[in-house]
């Protein structure tokens, strides 16, 4: 027994150090919306081409209850997320009793990182929100929509402008956005963004289209937007990109745009990817708050065709799956709760 303890020891110590040593200088946290294991198949067996997916070696599962839910909703997913703590389902990034959270981005944005975050939905939508927000309910957007203003995020693309122009109070936060040095646009995202500005893109009125309405490569356009912007710099950045309508094809149990989503998705991941080849200094984490529809992918009508079952409209506890890739991935293996995400983060930055 003593010899075994003396085997091993030595082995934690030294992977510890060198774990130490290798910490990354960006952060990119992919969030796929109500995307589970059954999700990620598609896009293996519905892509021309080997999924992204495929190319990840450190794999783990997350536990997602919330304190008020076993099935959690988005905003209680997302706090767990980005604060390390456990809420309430509608919570954005408030503590059961309603005490404000700090996040992980406000906390890197004190130690001068740059910051991102990337949304198909409004930018006050449940998992943004929760990286730069503190309110009692999610629903609370002309709020959330106030505090984006005050967030210091670098780069934000996303919808939900009415929440910024056309609200209650008749205040315009856009035209804040603008007083505040943001260089604004309401109609397509930036080309060759200037690295000494900071940049905000609300391309529509409340959500961006599905991908079976024409939305077009707008998820890997923005996010090869914002690694190119944060690149220029050199500095060290955060960024959070969200595939919303995973989730929403599993609410609406339609497979044809569950799995176009899921393929944008895995687009996008590519993206992440190319940049990682270039960037060996960065850490990126895939994994979703939840999975919407009871999903199963069988068998179809004959032996060789699949299709897609739902057996829900609505969230599932099933355990979801964690990618990892990059400086510190091998600490996201295993089974554990959604808020050690973030205390893994906490870890490997040094927080």
């Amino acid at each position: 027994m003593k010899n075994t303890i003396f085997l091993f020891c030595p082995l934690n110590l030294l992977s510890f150090a060198s774990f130490s040593q290798e910490k990354p200088t960006n952060v990119i946290l992919m969030i796929g919306d109500g995307m589970g294991l059954p999700q990620i198949t598609t896009s293996i067996y519905f892509k021309d081409s080997p999924s992204n997916f495929e190319q990840f070696t450190d794999i783990g599962f997350i536990k997602t209850s919330s304190t008020s839910h076993k099935v959690t909703d988005s905003a209680a997913g997302a706090t767990a997320f980005a604060t390390g703590q456990k809420s309430y389902n509608r919570a954005i990034s408030v503590s059961p009793d309603s005490v404000r959270l700090e996040t992980i981005l406000e906390k890197l944005e004190a130690k001068n990182y740059n910051t991102g975050l990337i949304s198909l939905t409004t930018i006050t939508h449940a998992t943004p929100a929760c990286f730069y927000a503190h309110v009692t309910d999610r629903d609370m957007h002309e709020e959330i929509a106030e505090q984006l203003t005050n967030s210091g995020v670098d780069f934000f693309a996303g919808a939900g402008l009415d929440y910024f122009t056309k609200r209650k109070d008749g205040k315009d936060f856009y035209k804040t956005l603008e007083e505040k040095g943001y260089s604004m646009d309401s109609v397509k995202l930036v080309t060759n963004p200037y690295p000494d500005k900071k940049y905000g893109h609300l391309l529509a009125a409340t959500e961006m289209p599905a991908k079976t309405k024409g939305r077009g490569d707008y998820l890997p356009d923005a996010t090869e937007l914002a690694l190119n912007y944060f690149k220029s710099p050199n500095e060290p950045f955060f960024l959070m990109v969200e595939g919303s309508y995973i989730d929403w094809a599993g609410h609406a149990n339609d497979a044809e745009m569950l799995i176009q989503e899921e393929l944008d998705f895995d687009k996008t991941i590519g993206v992440v990817l190319n940049f990682l080849k270039e960037n060996p200094n960065t850490l990126l984490v895939i994994t979703a708050d939840h999975e919407t529809g009871g999903v199963a992918v069988g068998k179809g009508k004959s032996a060789d065709e699949l299709s897609i079952y739902f057996t829900t409209d609505q969230h599932t506890a099933e355990l979801i799956p964690v990618f990892s890739m990059g400086r510190g991935s091998e600490l996201f293996r295993g089974i554990y709760e959604n808020n050690e995400i973030y205390h893994k983060l906490a870890t490997i930055l040094k927080l």
